[in-house]
């Protein structure tokens, strides 16, 4: 006989009502598909992308390189994949890539530069997370055989450790100008290029004009679940394909997950000027709490403030915010961040503020 049909587990009603109390500030990859995301993979048209046969697919690949007015465009499983491929193309091993000290590439993504692409990562440090041409022409090696060479320049746009800083497209031209006269390429990891494009209020094609290649995400900001971008000349991505299947990043059917990445792509960029309103929302009552110190400047959806002042250690904080349903990331001992989405709305902002004011002034449980 046939077994009975088992119910489908899933969340009780009281689980359900906890993961809706939550407002989560840890990361806007933390966002759910929305409905129409959700449709869209249902319904969505597929093939084995391996093969380059999944038209959904496809179709992500070339709107994006329209956005972005590239030649093509490539579809990755991660941003740190991304990042990877594009390094792997652009140098040699033993090769340096210049980055600033806090930037992804150098801290969030496994040391993947040199575990894997062979090259070493040639830190700056910057005030604001932001890099100028006199900052890295210092740092260029000079064409002496008993150096590792200069093999790359990567900027990032916005910076995330930076509190979402946003890089002036004139600074970034000028990079590229003087790396190019050097025969040196220029990566972009515009993990959130969106919101730094509606924070200068241009396109994501305009500001990122003189770069070789860029990477874009479509699980943060824009809300996709999964994925992210690489962009550049029809020659580069040919190549980054063949990079992509060796790392792993091959993928079959893949136009459910595209489905949703176009939909984020297309409704998602007009909504990202309400995520830097509450953010700039959090900052302004966040320096009037007394021991927070907001760090940098509030510019798109990050907000990164030190503790140190409140006499309790970020993770503490973190800990009692939990207990009352909010969310946060303690990035060391003295600060944490914060980062809006579209699944923060203003209670969500004004329920935060409440906790944070309950937890610094000793009336939260410990």
């Amino acid at each position: 006989m046939p077994r009975p049909a088992q119910p489908k587990a899933g969340p009780t009603a009281v689980e359900e009502h906890r993961l809706a109390d939550v407002v989560d500030l840890r990361s806007d990859t933390v966002t759910k598909p929305t409905p129409e995301m959700r449709r869209a993979m249902a319904e969505a048209e597929v093939g084995d992308d391996v093969y380059g046969e999944d038209p959904t697919l496809n179709r992500l690949e070339q709107r994006a390189a329209e956005m972005f007015e590239r030649e093509a465009a490539l579809f990755v499983p991660t941003g740190s994949m991304g990042n990877l491929i594009c390094i792997r193309m652009h140098c040699d091993h033993g090769n340096e890539v210049i980055c600033e000290s806090r930037a992804h590439i150098a801290n969030y993504e496994m040391a993947s530069m040199a575990a894997i692409a062979g090259c070493l990562a040639r830190t700056i440090p910057s005030d604001d997370g932001l890099l100028s041409w006199p900052q890295i022409e210092p740092a260029i090696r000079p064409k002496i055989y008993y150096y590792a060479q200069t093999g790359l320049i990567a900027l990032e746009n916005t910076h995330n450790l930076a509190g979402g800083t946003v890089l002036s497209p004139a600074v970034q031209e000028e990079i590229c100008d003087q790396a190019h006269a050097r025969g040196l390429p220029v990566h972009l990891d515009g993990a959130r290029i969106f919101n730094a494009a509606v924070a200068l209020n241009q396109s994501v094609a305009e500001i990122t004009r003189k770069v070789d290649s860029i990477m874009f995400c479509v699980s943060k900001a824009l809300g996709a679940p999964v994925g992210s971008l690489i962009l550049g000349t029809r020659g580069f991505i040919e190549k980054a394909r063949v990079y992509r299947k060796m790392f792993g990043g091959g993928m079959r059917q893949a136009g459910v997950l595209a489905a949703a990445a176009l939909v984020a792509l297309e409704k998602t960029p007009p909504l990202l000027v309400e995520d830097h309103r509450r953010a700039q929302r959090l900052a302004e009552a966040l320096g009037e709490i007394p021991g927070i110190r907001v760090i940098h400047k509030v510019q798109t959806n990050i907000v990164i403030f030190d503790v140190s002042g409140t006499g309790l250690e970020a993770g503490a904080i973190a800990d009692r915010l939990k207990a009352q349903g909010v969310l946060v990331g303690a990035l060391n001992p003295r600060a944490i961040r914060l980062v809006t989405h579209y699944d923060v709305s203003e209670e969500g902002v004004e329920r935060t503020l409440r906790a944070l004011r309950a937890v610094v002034g000793g009336t939260a449980n410990a």
